[in-house]
């Protein structure tokens, strides 16, 4: 049951807002000095605190109600308080809602109002309590994985890449085959290193192959070697990318490239660590972890034939699936502040404008975005027009808007005059609406 501290030194005042409260299921706890006031709060926690702004009698300027809220604002700086005043000018509310106070209640309250403010910001504070928790407990197991791991520098903050990490690495220590799915661009080769980082075979050679990137007809001397003669070209022979792996570990990027010939080679390969030159029948022996990448649909290529049954299982002992980078948002602004050159920040459009974009060509993009933006930024702060991205994905910050007197009316009028859900309704922050009805004269019905 939530619990709040009533500051009020007239009894009747909290007795009537004990009995208002505990019809909705709320606990309160009065007191009738803020000595008495701050005393409990040292002792127990409380949800939410309601506080009057005059103590001696015949006293009116509200001087003792600033010093308590300034005392508890200090000690427990999210702890929201309801200031009770009977004050009619709105500008002095303000300054206290700019110095952080979450609302203000005019006597005599609208029970309505009153509950529906208390319980709004009981809310709100158990979902901020949530959230902090849930970043608490992320950043212990994202420092739990770099301390345990070698993450070779990687930047992440959203939580399927860390578990798309912590699986990486627990697979690492095992000699078995991993295919690594995900769109172009998204950073599989980035985890095929960490595996090798955090392998048996770590200290041994890492040597990427793209499929995708060599013609048809030489991917196999590519792979396995060739002998001088053996193609149009072969003056000499060479070595291939499994004998410059062995020892350590072979990344194999777009695999789904891989031609049939060449499948049937990789995968007698991957079964006895055996193979041969092209234009030579000597048998080499190698021992090589194969670790291999696709943005393919590689069981729709089985099911048309161009892609082997037997070497998939093969390769795909554990499957890791990189998202998509805008599947994984809270990796966008880490990653571009990566990115930035020394001294160069994001404005707060800037942000939401990356935030904003779908990123079809995922970090690689980002990367290329980023490096542009610092060329074209005049200053040291990157604004929206220097990312150079669609207009669609121009967004202003919530505090740009401006919503005029009628659209604030009529917000407050659907919130009955509770100003945090009317801001809510806005977009805005509380302090930010109150301002806003400051400078255009608005008062609260």
């Amino acid at each position: 049951m939530p619990t709040v501290l009533i500051i009020d030194d007239n009894p009747s005042i909290a007795i009537a807002l004990d009995v208002l409260l505990s019809l909705h299921d709320i606990r309160s706890i009065q007191v009738q000095s803020p000595e008495q006031g701050l005393a409990v709060l040292q002792k127990q926690a409380v949800d939410l605190v309601i506080q009057d702004m005059n103590f001696t009698q015949d006293t009116t300027s509200g001087e003792e109600g600033i010093t308590l809220f300034k005392q508890i604002r200090a000690a427990h700086p999210d702890l929201p308080v309801i200031l009770l005043t009977a004050w009619t000018h709105l500008d002095a509310a303000v300054d206290l809602i700019k110095a952080g106070a979450a609302d203000y209640l005019a006597k005599p309250w609208s029970d309505q109002k009153l509950i529906a403010t208390v319980k709004n910001l009981i809310e709100l504070g158990q979902s901020n309590r949530s959230l902090q928790h849930k970043i608490q407990k992320e950043r212990k197991h994202k420092r739990e994985l770099e301390t345990q791991y070698d993450l070779r520098d990687y930047v992440w903050a959203d939580a399927a890449t860390e578990s798309v990490l912590r699986i990486a690495c627990q697979v690492a220590k095992s000699d078995v085959s991993v295919l690594i799915t995900g769109p172009n661009g998204a950073g599989k080769e980035r985890i095929a290193e960490i595996i090798q980082a955090n392998s048996k075979v770590k200290d041994g050679p890492f040597v990427v192959l793209n499929c995708g990137a060599i013609p048809s007809e030489l991917i196999e001397a590519e792979l396995f070697g060739a002998e001088a003669g053996a193609y149009t070209g072969a003056s000499k022979a060479r070595e291939g990318k499994f004998e410059a792996a062995d020892g350590g570990t072979l990344f194999l990027d777009e695999i789904g490239n891989l031609p049939l010939a060449g499948q049937v080679k990789l995968l007698r390969v991957l079964e006895t660590g055996r193979f041969e030159r092209l234009g030579s029948n000597r048998e080499r022996q190698v021992k090589v972890r194969v670790l291999s990448a696709t943005n393919a649909d590689l069981p729709a290529m089985i099911r048309t034939g161009q892609f082997r049954e037997d070497l998939f299982y093969r390769l795909n002992v554990i499957q890791l699936n990189l998202p998509a980078l805008a599947d994984r948002p809270d990796d966008i602004l880490p990653i571009a502040n990566q990115f930035l050159e020394a001294g160069k920040t994001l404005s707060t459009a800037a942000q939401s404008s990356l935030l904003a974009h779908p990123w079809p060509g995922n970090v690689r993009e980002l990367k290329n975005v980023m490096q542009r933006a610092c060329l074209l930024a005049s200053g040291d702060e990157i604004q929206v027009q220097d990312l150079g991205l669609p207009a669609a994905s121009f967004v202003s910050p919530a505090n740009d808007v401006e919503p005029d007197r009628e659209a604030i009316e009529a917000a407050l009028s659907k919130a009955k005059g509770v100003v945090a859900q009317a801001a809510a309704e806005l977009g805005l922050s509380r302090q930010a609406l109150y301002r806003r009805m400051e400078r255009l004269q608005i008062s609260r019905p």
